[in-house]
């Protein structure tokens, strides 16, 4: 059975950083496409950043080029959030498929962790 959990979420401060995890069991992120979502209050979920499985392409989402980076280890994803904005207030989600060589392909991924709370204020 493949769990995926994010953990790292919290609260910061604009212009603060965090840093998210994914810990993956019962599958490896190697070579497979990864993907982090987020979804604000009243809105719909977006993905903001993935890693294609097929070449290991990096895409990023236009409101947090520059501030986010999105990394993968064989078990473990990360996202990390710099010049954090009270826009940047959402739950996150880390996502994986088994089969998708591109990761813009498609928001229906196979697995899904249960979110991680990320709320930016003074």
């Amino acid at each position: 059975q493949v769990q995926l959990v994010e953990s790292g979420g919290g609260l910061v401060q604009p212009g603060g950083s965090l840093r998210l995890s994914c810990a993956a069991s019962g599958f490896t992120f190697d070579s497979h496409s990864v993907a982090w979502f987020r979804q604000a209050p009243g809105k719909e979920r977006e993905r903001i950043s993935c890693i294609s499985g097929s070449d290991g392409e990096v895409y990023y989402e236009d409101s947090v080029k520059g501030r986010f980076s999105i990394s993968r280890g064989h078990t473990v994803m990360y996202l990390q959030m710099n010049s954090l904005k009270p826009e940047d207030t959402a739950v996150y989600y880390c996502a994986a498929d088994r089969f998708l060589a591109g990761c813009m392909w498609t928001t229906d991924y196979d697995y899904w962790g249960q979110g991680t709370q990320v709320t930016v204020s003074s």
